[in-house]
Formats: structure tokens, C-alpha cells, sequence
């Protein structure tokens, strides 16, 4: 049987040559939780409508509705093949060295290895007799065909043969070459490899749960990392020739200018990945050896909008829920970047949405967009700052306002002034617990008895990894760690067990899947009101805090770690050192 790779078939054959085929892997990726059935109709459209005939795999791949792991895997199956996997590509060439690294590449096959009568090769196309017989009539030897990822086999060959003048060669110079030339760029970031390869790299990083994507210049590299659960990843990496023809890409993706490379840069696109709508931040900053690009993504759909999906306990929910149904003040979320602020402030937004609400957010900038709230994103360059916005909004009769983050005395001053005169406002601050909020807000300018009468409460937190409930591991600790941290506290004097990271498939091996809040809630009561117009520090504040029941962030993750949602590691690594004894 000829391969359907080895005979050009146009749009009226299709349908009789590849019909069962084309149905066989689209159930399978249906049946697997792939795709959806409507996705499934409108690939088949765009194949029967184009001018060459393209497998159906490749066409949902490049709509960036499945990864080629998807595809790969239910071909697989679906052929009867095995799969070829990385850990069985050599590391240096085995095969006979008659077969041309050219034909290779040309037709994505990889030599596995090499016997005295066969030859075991890794395949993009398994079925394309024409390479699996020219293969077999140069080494000969009878061909055993596996089936190969192709952007993996792509970069086992651009790695087996760097330095002999293939992919993974260039010097800084022939990289550089085209950034003086814009039109060049256009035209390398228009082309179809460079197009697939960065679909590849969004594709793969939503299939790991990144949230951010490093691209990044190194003298003599190119560096690409997934932040996965609060921590840098890195993954292999586009040649190095492609450089400046990938960060163009993205920036075209992101409407930004090319030509720009002196100045950081921000932008935003939306992408579909696995039928799935992505929005993605970009972010470019110069350095020494090009352009560094942060991508981040955010995935409408999948964001826990309520405060249990974010690891808020009964008690802390409840608080959090009390304090919003006050008519009026400030509640405070703070943390470092990447805390989570931003997710627990559209939770609160989902709670106070309702009909006879009128909200106004100003963001910088805006996530994710929720119905039934006015959102406005911030514009510097043309005036439209913090303060600025806030001015204007508070004209609109708003009941509730959420201010992104209070960056200067301007903005906190309005602020207060907006929960005197009967608004309720949510923002956040970037500090470490929420005694040191207090803090911040008097060095900024507030002044303290503004500061008490406006602000209702603070909220700080972090994020924890959490546990693998298909590999963790519990063991009993020892006596020193229980009673260094105190944990028979969280068991009722029962003895403790904690739980141990190990690593599986449905983690990728890390031993974590996700993330969880560890909080703390300043309650801002009379005693602490009279704290802060003394001018007590936050030590003092902190204190007399926790004698009024409030539970530091530490301990909260302490107790989620005897509940097995995550690990004592982990919760030392994010939560800021707790006083003595909590006191």
C-alpha cells in the first residue's frame, strides 16, 4: 500500500482516499478528552478547503486544538506502533553514515539504533514507505519504524549534528544579522516553522499548567523556561538561529513594535490551545544579549473564582465574607508578586457582583474580565494613572471600587477619602504580613486617624505547592520537628503524620499538582486602632493581633500540611519568620 505521504492527493480525492483514517484519530482524541466535536468539524472543513492536502493531525495541531503529544499518542494506537520515547534517542550518530543528515531532517526521521540486520528509526510518518525503502536500500538492513514526535526528532538532529553546519551551528554574528533588517524579520516571523514552533511552545506550556514563559538570550543560547507552580522549569529550546525570528513573533502576536529594541515593551493576544481561549501578557525587556520575553497566561475558565477553590479554611472564608458585607472601608490584600492577590481580589468581586451593585475596577492590567463589572486598565502615557482614574470613578456613583494596587500616597489618599464618603474598596499592597500594612499606609502619607477610620481589615498570603494525591507519601515525623513547630497543636494531641513529595505521571515526577493560599486576617478592632495612633510598630501590632485569635499565615500552612494538602518545606520556603511562640 502506498503512503498517503508518498502521493499528492488533492480535495476531491480526499475524502475516498483518507476518510477512515482522519475519523479514527479524530474519535480517538474525542473519545481521550482531546477535542471537542465542533472542533472536530471545523478542522475537516479547513482541510477539505485547502489547496494541498495536509493530515488531519497536522491541521489540529497548527489550529492549536491538540498537541502533537496528543496526536502522536492516539496514532500511535491507533497504527499499532510503539512510540518513540526521549529516553531512547542516542546521543551521538549511530546509524550508517551514508544515510544523509539532509534526507533526515528533510523527512524527520531519527536513527535509534543500529544491529547487524535491522535498523530502528523513529519516525514523524511512519506509513511513508518511500523513506522508510530508501532508508532500508541505503543501510541495508530491514527498517523497524517507531513513531516520533516531530518537533522532538527535530531537535535530537539539530542537537546530533550542531557544529557540522545544520540547525544549532550559528554564531552570535549570523543571528544578529537580521535584527538591523525589520522587513527580513517580518518575513522570518511570517514563515510557517517559525509559526508552528512558537504554537509549539505555548501549546506545551499550557499542557504542563505554566503560567509564565521565559524566553531568553544568552550569549551562545537561547533559554526557554515554564514557570510551573510557583517555580522555574526549563525545557529545550528553539535553535539558536531562531532567535531573533521567534522574539519578532511574539511580538507581532502581541501588536508590538519590531523595530523597537532599546525600550521594554508590553502587549497582549489571545490564543486557543486544545479548544481552550488563552490570554497571554507579553512582556520585552532589553538586555545585553537581545530581547528577554515573559509570557504570561491566563486561562478565563479555569480560575477559582471562590474563596474555598483558593484554600481559605470555614473561618477564614467567613471573615473574608463579613468584611465585604460591610457597606464601607478599605480591605487590604497583600503579599509579594506572585502571591495570588490579583485571584483572591476577583473572588471577592464575584461575591459583592450582584445586580443592585454598581462596581468599578481600575487595574494595570486587567486579567480577566468579569461580567456585570466595570473594568478600566490604566494608560500612563496618556495620563490615565491610578489616581487619575480614581478621580473620575468615584463621579460614577460606584458602591464597590477595586483599585488594582495602591502604589502612592496620591492614589491611598483618594482611597481613603472614597471609604469615608461610603464606598467600599478592595486593593492590594506589597508587603510581607498584614501587620506591616499598617506600616506602608503611614509611610506613604496616610494619616493615622484616616488610617483607622477607613480600613476594616487586612488579609495577607501566599502560595504553597500542593501535594500529588496520586503518589504522596506519609510518614510520622520526628519528635524535634514536632516539637519545634508545635503540630500535635493542629491533631488534638493525636498523633502526627505528614506527607512527602514523590513524583508519578499525573505530576510530571514533581510530586506537586497546583497551588494553594496559606493566609492571615488583621481584623482592624479597637485595640489595634489605638495601636496604630500611638504609632506602635508592626511587631507590637502583630502581636496583639494574634492574642485576638488571629492565625498567621506560618501556622495556617502548618496546618495544611498535617491535613496532607502540602508539605512543611514548602511552607517554610513562602511564609516570612514568625515571632517566638506566636507571640
Amino acid at each position: 500500500m502506498k503512503s498517503l505521504a508518498a502521493v499528492k492527493i488533492g480535495p476531491a480525492r480526499l475524502a475516498a482516499v483518507g476518510a477512515p483514517q482522519r475519523e479514527q484519530l479524530c474519535g480517538l482524541l474525542v473519545d481521550a478528552g482531546k477535542l471537542m466535536s465542533p472542533d472536530v468539524d471545523r478542522a475537516l472543513r479547513l482541510q477539505r478547503e485547502q489547496d494541498h492536502w495536509e493530515r488531519i493531525g497536522s491541521v489540529l495541531i497548527k489550529l492549536g486544538l491538540v498537541s502533537e503529544t496528543d496526536v502522536a499518542e492516539s496514532l500511535a494506537g491507533q497504527l499499532g506502533l510503539d512510540l518513540a520515547d526521549r529516553a531512547d534517542f542516542p546521543d551521538e550518530v549511530p546509524g550508517n553514515s551514508d544515510i544523509a543528515q539532509r534526507f533526515l531532517k528533510k523527512n524527520k526521521a531519527l536513527i535509534l539504533a543500529e544491529g547487524e540486520d535491522e535498523l530502528t528509526v523513529a519516525m514523524a510518518d511512519p506509513l511513508d514507505e518511500y523513506v522508510v525503502e530508501s532508508l532500508s536500500l541505503c543501510s541495508g538492513k530491514n527498517i523497524i519504524s517507531r513513531l516520533g514526535i516531530p518537533s522532538e526528532i527535530e531537535a535530537a538532529l539539530d542537537s546530533l549534528y550542531d557544529g557540522t553546519g545544520n540547525a544549532g551551528s550559528a554564531t552570535d554574528g549570523e543571528v544578529a544579522q537580521y535584527y538591523d533588517d525589520v522587513e527580513q524579520l517580518k518575513e522570518l516571523a511570517g514563515e510557517a516553522p517559525v509559526i508552528k514552533l512558537v504554537n509549539q511552545l505555548i501549546q506545551k506550556a499550557a499542557e504542563c499548567g505554566a503560567s509564565d514563559i521565559h524566553i531568553e538570550p544568552f550569549e551562545g543560547q537561547l533559554k526557554v523556561r515554564y514557570r510551573v507552580d510557583g517555580l522555574l522549569r526549563e525545557v529545550d529550546a528553539p535553535p539558536l538561529q531562531s532567535t531573533a525570528a521567534v522574539i519578532s513573533r511574539v511580538k507581532i502576536m502581541a501588536n508590538l513594535n519590531i523595530a523597537e529594541r532599546r525600550l521594554a515593551q508590553d502587549g497582549r493576544f489571545r490564543q486557543r490551545v486544545r479548544g481552550v481561549e488563552y490570554d497571554l501578557r507579553v512582556s520585552t525587556v532589553p538586555t545585553i544579549h537581545g530581547e528577554s520575553v515573559v509570557m504570561r497566561l491566563l486561562q478565563r475558565d479555569a480560575v477559582a473564582m471562590d474563596f474555598s477553590s483558593l484554600g481559605f479554611g470555614d473561618e477564614q472564608e467567613q471573615a473574608m465574607r463579613d468584611m465585604l458585607d460591610t457597606p464601607h472601608g478599605i480591605l487590604l490584600v497583600t503579599g509579594p508578586t506572585g502571591s495570588g492577590k490579583s485571584t483572591t481580589l476577583y473572588a471577592a468581586l464575584k461575591h459583592l457582583n450582584q445586580p443592585e451593585r454598581m462596581i468599578i475596577t481600575v487595574e494595570d492590567p486587567v486579567e480577566y474580565n468579569i461580567r456585570g463589572i466595570n473594568q478600566m486598565q490604566v494608560k500612563p502615557q496618556i495620563g490615565l494613572t491610578f489616581a487619575n482614574a480614581l478621580r473620575s470613578i468615584v463621579r460614577q456613583d460606584p458602591d464597590v471600587i477595586m483599585i488594582g494596587e495602591m502604589r502612592d500616597t496620591e492614589t491611598a489618599e483618594i482611597a481613603v477619602q472614597s471609604a469615608l464618603t461610603g464606598h467600599l474598596v478592595l486593593s492590594t499592597l506589597h508587603t510581607n504580613d498584614a501587620a506591616g500594612s499598617v506600616m506602608r499606609l503611614l509611610d506613604m502619607g496616610v494619616q493615622d486617624y484616616l488610617l483607622t477610620s477607613a480600613v476594616i481589615g487586612i488579609q495577607a498570603q501566599r502560595l504553597v505547592r500542593t501535594l500529588c494525591t496520586d503518589c504522596r507519601e506519609a510518614y510520622s515525623p520526628i519528635d524535634e520537628v514536632v516539637k519545634r513547630w508545635e503540630l500535635d497543636r493542629f491533631t488534638d494531641g493525636k498523633p502526627v503524620t505528614l506527607h512527602r513529595p514523590v513524583g508519578c505521571d499525573a505530576c510530571g515526577g514533581t510530586g506537586y499538582t497546583g497551588r494553594l493560599a496559606i493566609v492571615e486576617i488583621l481584623l482592624m478592632t479597637d485595640a489595634i486602632r489605638e495601636l496604630v495612633l500611638k504609632r506602635c510598630d508592626a511587631g507590637e501590632i502583630a502581636r496583639l493581633a494574634n492574642k485576638q485569635g488571629m492565625v498567621t499565615m506560618r501556622d495556617d500552612g502548618l496546618a495544611k500540611a498535617v491535613a496532607g494538602h502540602t508539605t512543611i518545606e514548602e511552607v517554610l520556603r513562602v511564609t516570612p519568620a514568625a515571632p517566638e511562640n506566636g507571640s
